[in-house]
Order: structure tokens, then C-alpha cells, then sequence
């Protein structure tokens, strides 16, 4: 833990630095073949909705000596096809059966071919029976639930941060959705009434992330265009790198107790229970939300950001910058080691301003070269008259007659 403790400690300083907004192409790619397969999944496969969302009937009943293919040649001669036989672990070895839905003589005839085929008491026969419309109620219900959740996220986000923030907020929330489903029909999972809740919850977590994430963002790129120091990017990538071990952490503590209640419920009460639904989609869930709160919505903020023309002349200025630092190590790798002392490596501006003052320079050192070869000619050419020094004129006037001698006057 100390050295996980010093890992963060680095990473907050900017001592190590990991790349995510500058590989976000990488990341695209990856939640793009995901998204694809997901809704491939979703078309062609379908999601398998359970009682409560298309109505049916329900049995349980309690047959430990019968098998699987029992069960189903009970039920189909009870008259229903296509029915869903499922064994619950448990003491009892239970079997629940799943059918769609029938009318009252149908779940009698039904009861009947169970209890005589395996040998069961109709009294101990738990039958559960939901009408379609009530499921088409929670359907809808659950639907606008999800979109009301989906409006007010965006308007606060808008308010608290700013509407780019929620734009990428939402993104990453419609990439959570869309993987979720896609898992739950490519496995083939029941979706239930817990599904949903778990799924409203898991969105709330995967804000909670995202938003501890922008927060940091925006404090680092708060008077960020004042300067040239990083790009908003660069700033961005900063605050990644200082909240992942808190994203890590809080994800790991969060998975433990829900990868428990997966276990415990699968291992105890079964499949397809309320509990292993909930927790099922809880885990799926706070996977991809950590995933989309560090790879995708601040990488896709910062495509949006990056798109401001203040931020573009920013991203220019950081660039000249840095590629003056480069070619100033660059010639201070080229200058010899016997080089004159204190000579200072120029970049590609000083270098031009140079250039341009040696242009400028050679005109006047020719011309100071050609004066003085005329004087030295002139003074060694016979006949000529050899220059002195300049005569300063006399003075005339009062003022040289009562120029001071430095003599005092005797009286």
C-alpha cells in the first residue's frame, strides 16, 4: 500500500505521467468495437426479459430425484411449449419454471401434469402469475425514469461546470448504457426490475467519477490561457493522472462487496434471483463506468475544448515554445567540448535574429576595412600629406583675453 500511496504521490506531482488524452484514438478504437459487438448483440439476440416485463406465469416446486429433461416433459405435457426450466441450488434442490402467459385452466392443467409426472404435492407448488400490461407499465416506467435521470444530469452538469463538461458526461453515460445491454444480450442474462435499478445506480456511480475527474480538470485549467506553460490537453492529462489512484481505489473498494453478493447469491439462492440481477449489473456497470470516466469523457472533452480558437492559439504558443527548448538542446549537442565558456545554445528565432543582424553587420565591416587601407596607403605614398591630429580653433574675444592662467595677480 506504501508504494501504492508513492506510485500516486509521483503521478499527483507529475513525476510519472500516463498518456491517456494523447492515446485517446486507442481508447476510441476499443469502445468502438465494443459499442459494435453491443448492439450487433442487442439487434440479432435480443434482450431476455423476464416475467415482470412481458407477463407470464411462474412455478415452483420442490422435485430433488427429477432431471432436467423430466421437468420439461412435464410441462409439455401439461401443454405449454417453449417454456424456461431452470434448477435452484439450494437444500431443497428446487425447479422454477417459466412460462408465458396463461389463462386459468392452462396454469390448473399445468399444475396437474407436474404434480403427477414428478411426484409433486399441489399444494407445494408456488405459482406466480404477471399480466402483460403490468409489464409494459414497468417497461415504460423504467424508460422514462432513465431519460428524466439522463435531462437532469445534463442540466446540472451544465450548471456546475460548463455544457461541454456535459456533453462529454454524457457520452461516457450512453457508453455505460450501451455496453451494459449489450453484455446482458450477448450473455443472455434476464433483464428484470433489479436490472433497472442496478442500472440507474451504476449511472450515478460512473457520474460520481466523472465528475471528481472534471472537477480536477477544471482546477488545473483555471488561468490556463495566461500562459504557455501546457496546452488544455496536457492540463487535462495532468488531472487524470492525479485522481487515478483515487478512481482505482474507489472502484476496487466498490467491486469487492459487489462481487461477494454475485457469488454468495449465485452459490445459495440460484439463478436468475433478484439479488444476483442486481449485483450482476452493479458489476458490469462500475467496470465500464470507471473505464468511460478515465478513457472516454475526458478525451472527449478535450476534443471539444480543443476546438476553441483561444485554445487552438494557445496549442500553437506551447508549441513554438517547446520547439525552441528542442533546438536549444539540440546545438548545445552540437557545440564541442572545447567550445568558448558561457556560450548560450539558441533556438530557431535567436538563430534567425542572428542571421539577420550578420547581414546587416557585413556592409559596415567591409566598409570600415576599405577606410582604413585608404588612411594606411595614404600614409606611406610619397608627396602625400600625412593627417594630424585635429587643430581645435582659438578662442578670440574677452573670453580668451580674460581666460583664466592659474596664476594669481600680485597686488
Amino acid at each position: 500500500m506504501s508504494r501504492l500511496g508513492q506510485i500516486g504521490g509521483r503521478l499527483y506531482r507529475g513525476e510519472v505521467s500516463i498518456d491517456f488524452v494523447g492515446r485517446k484514438r486507442l481508447w476510441y478504437s476499443i469502445s468502438g468495437a465494443i459499442l459494435v459487438v453491443s448492439v450487433l448483440a442487442l439487434l440479432i439476440l435480443g434482450l431476455n426479459f423476464s416475467v415482470e416485463f412481458k407477463g407470464g406465469a411462474i412455478f415452483q416446486f420442490s422435485a430433488p430425484t427429477a432431471s432436467v429433461s423430466q421437468v420439461q416433459n412435464a410441462v409439455e405435457d401439461g401443454g405449454v411449449s417453449g417454456a424456461v426450466v431452470q434448477q435452484l441450488s439450494g437444500a431443497q434442490k428446487g425447479w422454477q419454471v417459466q412460462t408465458k402467459a396463461l389463462t386459468g385452466d392452462q396454469t390448473t392443467t399445468l399444475e396437474g401434469s407436474i404434480s403427477s409426472k414428478l411426484g409433486v404435492n399441489p399444494n407445494d407448488i408456488t405459482t406466480t402469475t404477471v399480466g402483460a400490461s403490468w409489464g409494459s407499465q414497468i417497461s415504460s416506467k423504467a424508460l422514462q425514469a432513465l431519460i428524466a435521470f439522463l435531462i437532469v444530469i445534463v442540466i446540472y452538469l451544465s450548471i456546475a461546470f460548463e455544457w461541454k463538461m456535459a456533453i462529454a458526461a454524457f457520452v461516457a453515460l450512453i457508453h455505460d448504457i450501451v455496453i451494459t445491454i449489450g453484455v446482458y444480450a450477448l450473455a443472455g442474462f434476464q433483464v428484470s426490475p433489479a436490472s433497472v435499478i442496478g442500472l440507474l445506480t451504476i449511472l450515478g456511480y460512473s457520474l460520481y467519477d466523472t465528475v471528481v475527474v472534471f472537477d480536477k480538470v477544471r482546477e488545473n485549467t483555471a488561468g490556463l490561457l495566461g500562459g504557455v506553460r501546457s496546452t488544455y490537453s496536457q492540463a487535462a492529462n495532468l488531472a487524470l493522472n492525479q485522481t487515478l489512484v483515487r478512481s482505482i481505489n474507489t472502484s476496487i473498494i466498490a467491486l469487492l462487496p459487489v462481487t461477494a453478493i454475485l457469488v454468495v447469491a449465485t452459490a445459495l439462492l440460484g439463478a436468475n434471483n433478484e439479488l444476483e440481477e442486481l449485483a450482476l449489473v452493479l458489476f458490469i456497470g462500475m467496470l465500464s463506468g470507471t473505464y468511460s470516466s478515465i478513457f472516454i469523457a475526458t478525451p472527449v472533452l478535450c476534443d471539444l475544448k480543443e476546438r476553441e480558437p483561444q485554445y487552438q492559439a494557445l496549442a500553437k504558443r506551447v508549441s513554438v515554445r517547446a520547439s525552441g527548448g528542442r533546438a536549444a538542446k539540440r546545438a548545445a549537442a552540437k557545440t564541442p567540448a572545447g567550445g568558448p565558456a558561457g556560450a548560450v545554445p539558441s533556438g530557431p528565432e535567436d538563430e534567425a535574429d542572428d542571421a539577420g543582424y550578420e547581414d546587416d553587420a557585413a556592409p559596415a565591416a567591409d566598409e570600415l576595412t576599405t577606410t582604413a587601407s585608404r588612411v594606411t596607403a595614404a600614409r606611406t605614398t610619397p608627396g602625400t600629406v600625412r593627417p594630424g591630429p585635429r587643430q581645435q580653433p582659438r578662442r578670440t574675444g574677452s573670453s580668451a583675453r580674460h581666460r583664466p592662467t592659474g596664476k594669481k595677480k600680485r597686488r
